[in-house]
């Protein structure tokens, strides 16, 4: 009927148990972590790490929600949230986070202003995660691309930039090719 909202069925996922791989989400998903976890994780949605959870993975996620324990980087592209009893061992980036009495952060923040970095100069940065995403290949193979100068890169200190706009560029001249 034209006019009445459709109801959007709301995907969720609740893992308690033990895994280890890969978990990738191209569509939204309501996903809470109660038991352990070690890999990698890339969700759209809500992803909430349980009290009782341990994860050992490297985490991207829009909104993310932190009561356990984690062990690796963590890159929420909207917010993070970290409850108490929450530790994380690594890295975070978010441009909103919320860190709960008794909750503890171990590593580095970096506060953006959402996951896409812009350069002084205005172009969008990317880091190698997000470009072996967007190219659709392993990170190892963006670091080695990057190291043989065979992809367009910004080295800062040990850490490695593309600008989206030349990676674009890089891309069209090699289908050219």
């Amino acid at each position: 009927m034209i006019g009445k909202n459709k109801k959007v069925e709301e995907k969720v996922l609740d893992v308690d148990a033990s895994m280890q791989g890969t978990m990738s989400f191209k569509d939204p998903v309501n996903l809470q972590i109660n038991g352990r976890f070690e890999g990698t994780l890339d969700t759209k949605g809500t992803l909430t790490i349980g009290e009782k959870a341990f994860v050992n993975a490297n985490i991207t996620g829009d909104e993310i929600t932190i009561a356990g324990r984690v062990t690796g980087e963590v890159i929420a592209k909207k917010s993070l949230k970290l409850i108490s009893p929450a530790r994380v061992d690594g890295n975070i980036r978010t441009p909103l986070l919320e860190v709960g009495k008794g909750s503890v952060l171990n590593g580095n923040c970096q506060m953006t202003s959402g996951i896409k970095s812009v350069s002084q100069s205005g172009a969008q940065l990317m880091d190698t995660d997000e470009v072996a995403r967007y190219l659709e290949v392993d990170v190892s193979v963006v670091s080695d691309w990057a190291s043989n100068g065979k992809l367009p890169s910004i080295r800062e200190g040990d850490k490695l930039h593309f600008d989206k706009a030349k990676i674009d560029e890089w891309i069209s001249s090699e289908r050219i090719k």
